[in-house]
C-alpha cells in the first residue's frame, strides 16, 4: 500500500512539473499560443506592407497575400512542432533546436514554392520558379525563426533560474527552524518529564516526526492527509505550551485527503495562525482548518482570530506566504491561488489549486 502511494506520488509529481522545465520550446497547441502567433504574424505582415508600399499608398492586396502566406507558414509550423514536441524534447538541446529550425525552413520552402507556382507566370516551356521570391521568403523565415528560437531559449533559461531560486528559497524555509518554537518545545517537554513522562515521551516523538518531515526532499509530493498529520503533530506540541488557550476545529472532507500536494505548504500557515492569532491573545482562540474538493479544485482554508493591533508582524509570515505562493504557481500555474482576508474578526488564508486524486490527472 505504501509503495503504491509512493509510485502515485512520483507519477503525479512528474505531471505537475511545468512544461517549460522540460523543454525550451513552449506548448504551441495552447489557445493562448495560437492567438499570440496569429496576432504576431499579422503585425509582421503589416510591417512588410508598410515597407513595400509606404504610408502614402497602403497596398491592401499585398497585406492580404502576405497575411495569408504568413498564417499558412506559421500555423503549419506550429502544428508540426506541437506534434513532434515530445520527441524533440528527448533530443539534446542543440540537436532539437537545429531540428526546429530545419522544420520551419522546410515548411517555408514548401509554401513559398507552392505560392510561386500558383500565383506565378507559367511559360510555354512549363513552370519557371521565381528563385528571388523563394530566396527572400527563406531569408526572412531564417531571420525571424532564429530570433524566435533565441527568445524561447532565453525564456527557458530564465525559467530554469527562477526554479533554482525557488528551490533555494524553499530549502531555506525548510531548514529554518524557529528557535523560540524549538526552545519552548524542549522546555515544555522538560517540565513534563517529572509530572507526566508518558506525555513527555509523546511530545518528543511528535517533535522528532515534525523535524523529520521538514527535512524531506522538497520535490516530492505528499498526500494532504500526510500534511494534515504533520499539522496535527505541530498543534499537539503547541497545545502542551498554550493549553486551553489553543483550540482546533477540523473540517476536512475525506475525499480531499487523497489529493497530492507539495510538502510543508500548510504547516507554515498553521504556525502563523498560532503565533499571530492565538499566542498574543490572553483568552486564546480557535484555529479552523478546512479542506474540500469542488469542480476538480482543492480548497484549503486556515482561519484564526485576528491578531491584536499591537501584536505586530514578523518577516517570517511574509516569507512563508511568498514561498508557498511561488511554489504553487510554479507547479500549477495560473490555476493556483493563495489569498488572505479578514472578516468578522477572523483572519483567513485560502489556498486553491487543481486536485490530483487517485493517480489520475485532473
Amino acid at each position: 500500500m505504501q509503495s503504491s502511494s509512493r509510485s502515485d506520488s512520483r507519477r503525479l509529481e512528474a505531471d505537475a512539473v511545468p512544461a517549460t522545465a522540460e523543454f525550451f520550446l513552449p506548448d504551441l497547441c495552447r489557445v493562448q499560443s495560437v492567438l499570440l502567433m496569429v496576432l504576431a504574424t499579422e503585425l509582421v505582415a503589416v510591417l512588410f506592407t508598410l515597407i513595400h508600399s509606404g504610408l502614402g499608398r497602403f497596398d491592401w492586396d499585398y497585406l492580404a497575400l502576405s497575411s495569408l502566406f504568413g498564417q499558412w507558414v506559421v500555423l503549419s509550423c506550429a502544428a508540426i512542432l506541437c506534434l513532434l514536441r515530445p520527441r524533440l524534447a528527448r533530443l539534446p538541446l542543440k540537436l532539437a533546436a537545429t531540428a526546429c529550425y530545419g522544420i520551419v525552413l522546410g515548411v517555408t520552402l514548401v509554401f513559398a514554392t507552392s505560392s510561386d507556382w500558383f500565383f506565378g507566370r507559367h511559360e510555354l516551356g512549363g513552370y519557371q520558379p521565381n528563385l528571388a521570391f523563394i530566396f527572400h521568403c527563406l531569408l526572412i523565415s531564417a531571420i525571424l525563426t532564429g530570433l524566435v528560437l533565441r527568445y524561447f531559449y532565453l525564456d527557458y533559461r530564465w525559467r530554469e533560474q527562477q526554479q533554482a531560486e525557488l528551490q533555494a528559497r524553499l530549502q531555506a524555509l525548510q531548514a529554518r527552524i524557529r528557535p523560540h518554537f524549538l526552545f519552548n518545545s524542549m522546555n515544555t517537554i522538560a517540565s513534563l518529564i517529572a509530572t507526566d513522562p508518558i506525555k513527555a515521551e509523546d511530545a518528543v516523538l511528535d517533535l522528532a516526526e515534525f523535524f523529520r518531515a521538514t527535512l524531506k526532499q522538497a520535490s516530492s509530493l505528499v498526500s494532504l492527509r500526510q500534511e494534515l498529520d504533520l499539522c496535527r503533530r505541530y498543534l499537539q506540541i503547541e497545545q502542551l505550551r498554550l493549553g486551553e488557550r489553543l483550540q482546533v476545529e477540523w473540517k476536512v472532507e475525506p475525499a480531499s485527503e487523497q489529493a497530492l500536494v507539495p510538502p510543508i505548504f500548510l504547516q507554515p500557515l498553521v504556525e502563523n495562525a498560532v503565533y499571530h492569532g492565538i499566542q498574543p491573545r490572553s483568552q486564546g482562540g480557535t484555529v479552523t482548518i478546512e479542506s474540500y474538493v469542488r469542480n476538480g479544485l482543492l480548497y484549503v482554508l486556515i482561519s484564526n482570530p485576528q491578531a491584536p493591533e499591537d501584536a505586530g508582524q514578523h518577516q517570517g509570515n511574509r516569507m512563508a506566504l511568498s514561498n508557498i505562493r511561488s511554489r504553487l504557481e510554479a507547479i500549477y500555474g495560473e490555476k493556483a491561488v493563495l489569498k488572505t482576508s479578514v472578516s468578522q474578526g477572523r483572519y483567513t488564508a485560502t489556498l486553491r489549486f487543481p486536485a490530483r486524486l487517485g493517480g489520475q490527472r485532473t
